[in-house]
């Protein structure tokens, strides 16, 4: 095991988690998901790194986490039905300011790390081989098997099949009769694929460091070839072929297009172009020093802690943005963002340099009390600590 913390870790999450924010301000500023206008598409694509990032140097956290397996496995599940049951209440009312809990669930990404830390429970006791093995499987078959084997579920096990991989483009799950719908906009696969395939991760890490730097440098760089070969031929690796003419879709140009790969569910092409980069990057960044450097480890520390306060701060920023550009607050922002919201009113989608302030506002505020939050977790080993 390191005998300090790994700062490519730390900074490599403090990034991610920095720019999601971009992506969560760009849900209340009426700014759709991309589309054929490069600044906007870039907008959302740069963002696309995050919640692999995130659930991958998940999985080697818990590597390094240096504990028995029978611990590990405990703080698993507990942790992850921590994390599954805050996604569907505080992280719930965060992102819509309403209680309205009878008309709208979103299983979001805290949802699909949650199942995969207690998933990842059941396999910690393996070999690290066999769950790398068993995660590097799901991350790379899923596209060809899993439309096969949701097809064979019997229709009683709908629910199933949408929380496995169907995701939010079919019908939400009904928890009961006449209850509320979930949207499950995270599938629990691929991720659970991409956890495990990070914990085994974690035995590289705790290599020496010359050979760590060449093992990640190795993995990064094929990992993003073996995306330009398969994205490049459309071969294999996602259902969305890129430079196809399609009845309903809108024609992107052909760079966007190539990138343009399928993130619900998440497909082999999705992964390789985002892990490949932030692997190759590691060796880099266990370099960075500087002011920068600094603040993003201070992020990268207590990422969980800076997720749950910085979707409330960036509504209600949105909120500060609708008051002072419109002279009300608008009620669609208290609409079932980010995936049951209409479409803005008019005259309230924000311009792109209004989104980046707003970020950059976020940001700003948010460092102080994460630096505050490191410092407690680094002078503490409370145990209630590890779940924030």
């Amino acid at each position: 095991m390191p005998s300090q913390r790994l700062t490519s870790i730390d900074l490599a999450r403090g990034a991610v988690m920095v720019l999601m924010a971009i992506d969560h301000v760009r849900v209340y500023s009426g700014i759709p998901p991309g589309g054929p206008d490069p600044a906007v598409f870039f907008t959302r694509w740069v963002t696309h790194f995050c919640a692999p990032a995130f659930i991958f140097l998940a999985g080697t956290s818990a590597f390094l986490y240096g504990r028995t397996h029978q611990d590990l496995s405990r703080f698993l599940v507990t942790r992850g039905a921590w994390l599954v049951l805050l996604e569907l209440t505080v992280i719930r009312v965060a992102w819509t300011f309403n209680f309205d809990f009878g008309h709208y669930l979103l299983a979001g990404v805290i949802w699909a790390i949650g199942w995969s830390m207690i998933l990842l429970a059941l396999l910690v006791r393996l070999p690290v081989g066999v769950v790398g093995g068993f995660g590097i499987a799901i991350v790379t078959l899923h596209n060809a098997l899993m439309p096969r084997v949701i097809g064979a579920l019997p229709d009683g096990l709908g629910w199933l099949r949408k929380a496995l991989y169907v995701g939010f483009f079919d019908e939400p799950i009904r928890l009961g009769a006449g209850g509320p719908p979930l949207v499950v906009l995270y599938t629990i696969i691929p991720w659970v694929g991409v956890i495990a395939a990070g914990y085994a991760f974690g035995r590289i890490m705790t290599l020496e460091p010359g050979r760590r730097d060449r093992l990640c440098l190795r993995i990064g760089v094929g990992a993003t070839l073996l995306f330009l070969v398969l994205r490049g031929t459309n071969l294999y690796g996602d259902p969305s072929p890129w430079g196809v003419v399609r009845e309903g879709r809108t024609p992107m140009p052909a760079l966007l297009d190539f990138l343009n790969t399928s993130k619900y569910p998440a497909s082999l092409s999705f992964l390789l172009m985002t892990l490949g980069p932030t692997i190759a990057l590691l060796p880099l960044l266990e370099r960075c020093r500087g002011p920068a450097a600094r603040a993003l480890a201070v992020f990268g520390r207590v990422p969980f802690f800076y997720y749950m306060l910085h979707i409330p701060l960036i509504h209600a920023l949105a909120l500060v943005v609708s008051a002072v550009r419109l002279g009300s607050v608008t009620p669609w922002l208290f609409a079932n963002h980010p995936m049951g919201q209409p479409e803005p009113p008019e005259g309230y989608t924000w311009s792109l340099w209004q989104l980046y302030l707003v970020w950059v506002v976020a940001v700003l505020l948010l460092y102080p009390p994460c630096r505050w939050f490191a410092g407690l977790k680094a002078r503490r080993s409370d145990r209630w600590l590890s779940y924030l």
